[in-house]
C-alpha cells in the first residue's frame, strides 16, 4: 500500500514497540484494607495496639502516597517482645527438631501461596519493580526457607556440640526487606533460637506481612515478634538479648557493634558492598556487558552486591564503554508496577540526594547517563561516569543507587590489586573466557563471593557474607548455621554492664619495669647469670621499643627471668611482619603447613621436660599436671596438623546448572591475646589452629606465666616455619591489646583476659570491623573444649565461588 513501511524480521527485531503492561497493586490494596491501613506490634502471637503511641508513615516510592501507619514501639513495648521470646525460646528450642521441620516447612509452603501478594507488597513499598520481586526475591526466600527446615531436620546430628543462644533480634536492611528478613529468620529457628524483627522504617510492611503469614501457619506465640521502631538502642542493649543480626550501611554496622560491645550477645554483620566487576581481554564482551548491567542496575543499585566498580583491562576498554553505553540507552525507568521497566523509583529521595552530591564531586571522569526518566524526586537515570581518578569520592565512598564507575587495568595482576584495593569485600565478579585466568583471579579477590561469567547468582545452599569492612558472618549453608548457635559447655554467666573508660584503657603501661630484683640462687660465691628473654617477631629476636624488661618471679617470688616491655611499636612491627608472610602462607599447600606442625611437634617432644619444670616454676602446679599441660599441648599440635589439609570447603548444591564452590580461607592476620590460666596449653591450643588454617598471628602470651611461651621461639627457630607466621610479644596486656585492636591490618582478634579488656575489643574493632572472639572474663578450659569446629569457625572464613555451565548442554 502506497506511504506504507516495508517490515521484514530485521526491520520488526530493530523497532521493536511494547504497550503497557501494569501489574496490579490490588492484592497489596486489600491487605492494607484488611489492617485499617495501621499496623500495631506483633507480639506473643497477636497485634498489639495501644493508645496514644507515636506513629511512622509508610509512603510509596513512585508517588509518595500513604500506603499505612505503623507505631514507634515504646519501652514496656520492646520488655514485653523480649520477655515472651524468652518464654517461647524455652519451649522451642526443647521441640523435637522434625517438628521444628515441619514449621519451617509449614511457613515455606504459605509463602509459596501468597507470593503474588508478598511480590506486590515489598514492590510497592521499597520501590522495587514486580518483575523483580516475583522473578527473584520471593523465590529466593521461599527457598530458604524450604532449605533450613531440612537443616532444622538434621541439626541435632550436624551440629551435636552446638546448641541455640536464644533471643535474636534481627535488622533487615531496606533493600532486600523480605530477602533479609527471611534468610535470617529461617536460619535462626532452624537451630532453635526465637526471633525479634525489627525492620526498617523505609520498608517495614513485608515484615508486617510476614507476621501474618506466621500466624496463620500456628507458629507458637512468641517465637517470632515483629516490633516497629526508629530507634533501636533499647532493643539491642537490653540484657536479655542474646544474638543480634544486621544488615545496612558501614556506619550504621559501626555503630551496632560499639553499642552490643562487652554485653555477650553474638554479632553478624552484612555491610556495604561496592563490589568490584572485572573485565578482562579474553571475555565474551557482549555477555559481559549484559552482565555489568545485571551487576549494577539491578534492584535499582539499591544492594550491598551491586557491581558499581568496573574494572576493565584497557584493550578492551573503549569496546566495552561504547558497547554498555549502547546498552544503557534502551533500559527504562519508571513506574516499578509496569512490567517492561528495568527500574523504578529509589527508595527514598535521600539516596537519590546523596547520588546527586556524588556526582557533582570532583572526579575527573565523563558521565553518561540514561534519558526519558521521571522528574520526580525519588527517580534517578542509571549512570556511568568513565576515566574516573580511583582517589575520586564517587570511586571510593559508600553509597547505594544506579551509579557505575568505570577504570582501566593494563594487566591481570593489576586488576586484581585494583579490585582488593579497597575497604569492600562482600562480593565480585570476573568476566574471561580464559578458565585460568578467572579461577586464581575468585581465589585471589577478597571478597565472601565471587561470581565467575555472572553476578548476583544466589541460593540458599551457598554462604553469603563479607570481608573487611563489609562484616562478618554468613548468610546462606551450614556455615550460616554457626552464627545461630554456642558450644554446648558454654554457660558461662556473661557480664551485661561493665563500665570502661574507652579512651584510657590501655593507653599507659603498668607493668613493672624494675631492673632491680635479688637473684635467684647463688652457687658459692659466684652469682648465677639471670636470664633476659627477647621479643619474637619476622622470624627472629628483637629488643623492646622501650629498652626495658621486667621480672617474672616464681610463687615463692624468685625471679625466673626477665620480659621485654613490649610496646605500641612492637605491635605494629610484628603486624607488619605478619601481613608480609600472611598471603604466601595462606598459600602453602596444607600437606606442607602440616609437616611443619608436626616438626614443632617433635621439637617439643624432646624438650618436654624442661617445659614442663618452667610451667611448674611459674605456676607453682605440680610436675604431674605441668607435664600433662605440656603433653596436651603436643598432642594439640598434631590434631590441627592433621587439620592443615581436610577442611578445604565444599561443592554446594544449589539451583545452578554448574559449580559452586564454597572455600574455607584464611582470616589473614590474627591477634591472640593469652589467659593465665593454662599459660602454655592455652598459647598453643590458640595458636595451633590458627597457622593450620594458613593464617599469620601475632600473639600476647599470658601476662603472670609468658615464659614457656617466649621460650617456645628455640622450637619454631628450629622447625622450618617461615619468619612472620607466629610473632610473640610481651608486655602490658591492655597497652598491647588497643594497638591491636585498634590495627587495620590486623584481620581478627581474639581475646582471652578481662571482662573490660573483653569490651574494648569488641568497641575497638568496630574501626575496620575485625571479627572478634572474647571470653568476657570466664576461664576456658583447654583441657576439654578447646579443639574442633569452633576453632576451625574462628580460624576461617568463606568463599563461595559460582561456575556456570551451559556452553554444551544448555537445557
Amino acid at each position: 500500500m502506497a506511504g506504507q513501511a516495508i517490515l521484514n524480521v530485521e526491520s520488526i527485531f530493530d523497532n521493536l514497540s511494547y504497550g503497557s503492561a501494569p501489574d496490579s497493586e490490588s492484592a497489596a490494596l486489600s491487605w492494607l484494607n484488611k489492617h485499617s491501613r495501621h499496623f500495631g506490634l506483633y507480639i506473643n502471637g497477636q497485634w498489639v495496639h495501644r493508645d496514644a503511641q507515636i506513629t511512622v508513615e509508610s509512603r510509596n516510592p513512585a508517588n509518595d502516597e500513604l500506603l499505612a501507619t505503623t507505631v514507634e514501639a515504646s519501652e514496656d513495648d520492646i520488655n514485653l517482645a523480649i520477655s515472651t521470646s524468652r518464654e517461647a525460646f524455652n519451649i522451642w528450642s526443647s521441640l523435637n527438631a522434625h517438628v521444628r521441620a515441619r514449621y519451617l516447612y509449614s511457613i515455606a509452603r504459605t509463602l509459596q501461596k501468597c507470593q503474588s501478594l508478598l511480590a506486590v507488597v515489598e514492590a510497592i513499598d521499597s520501590g522495587k519493580t514486580t518483575r523483580e520481586t516475583r522473578a527473584t526475591d520471593i523465590p529466593a526466600v521461599i527457598r530458604h526457607f524450604y532449605h533450613y527446615a531440612g537443616w532444622a531436620q538434621i541439626k541435632d546430628s550436624e551440629l551435636a556440640k552446638w546448641k541455640p543462644y536464644g533471643v535474636t533480634v534481627i535488622l533487615p536492611h531496606w533493600s532486600f526487606p523480605l530477602l533479609h528478613l527471611g534468610s535470617r529468620v529461617a536460619a535462626a529457628l532452624a537451630t532453635g533460637n526465637t526471633v525479634i524483627i525489627l525492620p526498617s522504617t523505609l520498608a517495614p510492611l513485608s515484615a508486617l506481612l510476614f507476621a501474618d503469614i506466621c500466624s496463620q501457619v500456628g507458629l507458637p506465640k512468641g517465637v517470632v515478634n515483629v516490633v516497629t521502631a526508629s530507634k533501636d538502642v533499647s532493643l539491642l542493649s537490653h540484657p536479655n538479648v542474646d544474638k543480634v543480626v544486621f544488615a545496612g550501611s558501614i556506619e550504621d554496622g559501626q555503630r551496632v557493634r560499639k553499642l552490643t560491645a562487652g554485653t555477650g550477645k553474638s554479632l553478624s554483620l552484612e555491610l556495604s558492598g561496592r563490589c568490584p566487576v572485572l573485565v578482562f581481554e579474553e571475555a565474551d564482551i557482549d555477555s559481559a556487558v549484559e552482565g555489568i548491567i545485571e551487576a549494577a542496575f539491578f534492584n535499582n543499585g539499591l544492594s550491598n552486591h551491586s557491581g558499581t566498580r568496573l574494572l576493565i583491562q584497557e584493550t578492551v576498554y573503549s569496546q566495552v564503554i561504547e558497547k554498555l553505553k549502547i546498552r544503557m540507552s534502551k533500559l527504562t525507568v519508571g513506574k516499578n508496577f509496569e512490567k517492561n521497566n528495568d527500574q523504578g523509583p529509589l527508595i527514598s529521595s535521600e539516596v537519590a540526594l546523596k547520588l546527586i552530591t556524588l556526582l557533582q564531586s570532583p572526579h575527573g571522569g565523563q558521565v553518561y547517563q540514561v534519558e526519558g526518566v521521571p522528574n520526580q524526586n525519588n527517580y534517578f537515570p542509571p549512570t556511568l561516569i568513565y576515566d574516573v581518578q580511583t582517589s575520586s569520592e564517587v570511586y571510593v565512598d559508600e553509597f547505594y543507587g544506579p551509579l557505575l564507575v568505570a577504570v582501566a587495568f593494563r594487566t591481570v595482576k593489576e586488576g586484581i590489586a585494583l579490585a582488593n584495593h579497597s575497604v569492600y569485600g562482600i562480593a565480585a565478579s570476573v568476566w574471561t573466557e580464559n578458565i585460568n585466568i578467572a579461577l586464581e583471579a575468585a581465589s585471589c579477590i577478597q571478597a565472601g563471593t565471587v561470581w565467575i561469567n555472572a553476578h548476583n547468582l544466589t541460593d540458599a545452599a551457598a554462604g553469603v557474607g563479607g570481608c573487611k569492612k563489609s562484616g562478618y558472618g554468613r548468610s546462606g549453608g551450614k556455615r550460616s548455621l554457626y552464627d545461630y548457635v554456642q558450644p554446648n559447655y558454654q554457660n558461662r554467666s556473661v557480664p551485661r554492664t561493665i563500665n570502661v573508660d574507652f579512651n584510657k584503657f590501655g593507653t599507659s603501661s603498668s607493668a613493672d619495669i624494675l631492673p632491680i630484683a635479688p637473684p635467684t640462687d647463688t652457687a658459692g660465691d659466684k652469682l648465677s647469670v639471670d636470664k633476659t628473654y627477647k621479643l619474637f617477631y619476622g622470624g627472629g629476636q628483637k629488643r623492646p621499643d622501650s629498652g626495658a624488661s621486667y621480672p617474672i618471679r616464681s610463687a615463692s617470688n624468685q625471679v625466673l627471668g626477665y620480659v621485654p616491655d613490649g610496646g605500641r611499636k612492637d605491635i605494629r612491627n610484628a603486624v607488619e611482619a605478619a601481613d608480609k608472610v600472611a598471603r604466601s602462607w595462606a598459600k602453602k599447600e596444607g600437606h606442607g603447613k602440616a609437616q611443619i606442625l608436626y616438626f614443632i611437634a617433635e621439637n617439643l617432644q624432646s624438650r618436654l621436660k624442661e617445659f614442663a619444670d618452667l610451667i611448674s616454676a611459674m605456676t607453682n602446679k605440680s610436675k604431674e599436671e605441668s607435664t600433662n599441660e605440656v603433653e596436651v599441648a603436643i598432642q594439640r599440635l598434631f590434631y590441627w596438623a592433621a587439620y592443615c589439609d581436610k577442611y578445604g570447603g565444599l561443592v554446594q548444591e544449589t539451583s545452578l546448572y554448574g559449580l559452586t564452590v564454597e572455600k574455607n580461607e584464611s582470616v589473614g592476620v590474627i591477634g591472640i591475646v593469652c589467659p593465665d590460666n593454662f599459660p602454655f596449653l592455652g598459647f598453643i591450643s590458640l595458636v595451633a589452629p590458627a597457622i593450620a588454617r594458613g593464617n599469620a598471628v601475632v600473639i600476647v602470651p599470658s601476662n603472670k606465666f609468658p615464659l614457656a611461651a617466649l621460650g617456645f621461639h628455640q622450637i619454631l627457630e628450629t622447625s622450618d616455619l617461615p619468619g612472620g607466621v607466629i610473632n610473640i610479644i610481651t608486655g602490658d596486656q591492655d597497652v598491647l591489646t588497643r594497638t591491636l585492636t585498634e590495627h587495620h591490618d590486623v584481620n581478627a582478634v581474639w581475646y582471652f583476659g578481662s571482662a573490660e579488656g573483653s569490651k574494648f575489643v569488641e568497641f575497638g574493632s568496630a574501626g575496620n570491623v575485625k571479627a572478634t572472639w572474647v571470653s568476657y572474663g570466664a576461664e576456658v578450659d583447654f583441657i576439654n573444649n578447646c579443639d574442633g569446629e569452633e576453632l576451625l569457625y574462628h580460624s576461617t572464613t568463606t568463599k563461595s565461588i559460582w561456575m556456570p555451565m551451559g556452553d554444551v548442554f544448555a537445557n
